[in-house]
């Protein structure tokens, strides 16, 4: 969800990997929406849209020969997330970025969740009761970004776990 940690700790992975020698890219969706042309909301038939074009970009580079790419994005819905890894197997491995919703809320980077709360956003993905998140079954790895667990920790556990399966 929004506030997470998932790009931060999308940023080190790269440094980590770049500083040893790999290709490494990181796919933010923020940045694809802002990309196109078409300006996407994030009601789920956004979302999905928004989801596939980063697979299919994910593909191209790929292709392009990027050893590691990361997707720092939120996918909220099971159904979509189930699309995208059929088009990206077997090099997907989905790490679920969990956190309470109230160190989220006490993060609050975007100032999303406040907004939420004074009636500016009534579609916040994973807050708004017309927008759930529905939490991965599937994910190759969970790392719990809470309050009161450290940083270090989820970066290890993330960096521990690539090298363990995903062998770059």
């Amino acid at each position: 969800m929004s506030g997470s940690g998932k790009s931060t700790l999308a940023e080190h992975i790269k440094d980590t990997y770049q500083n040893k020698g790999y290709n490494v890219r990181i796919v933010d969706g923020d940045d694809i929406r802002d990309r196109d042309r078409e300006r996407l909301g994030f009601g789920r038939k956004d979302v999905e849209v928004n989801n596939i074009r980063i697979a299919k970009l994910c593909l191209k580079l790929k292709d392009r020969g990027f050893d590691l790419i990361l997707v720092p994005v939120i996918s909220p819905y099971e159904e979509i997330r189930n699309k995208v890894r059929a088009l990206l197997e077997p090099n997907l491995h989905l790490v679920y970025v969990k956190s309470d919703i109230d160190s989220l809320k006490k993060r609050d980077t975007k100032g999303l969740y406040l907004a939420a709360d004074n009636g500016v956003i009534n579609d916040l993905i994973g807050y708004s009761d017309i927008n759930p998140y529905d939490e991965p079954h599937n994910a190759e790895i969970v790392v719990d970004t809470s309050i009161g667990v450290s940083l270090e920790a989820s970066k290890s556990r993330i960096l521990n776990y690539i090298k363990d399966q995903v062998c770059v």
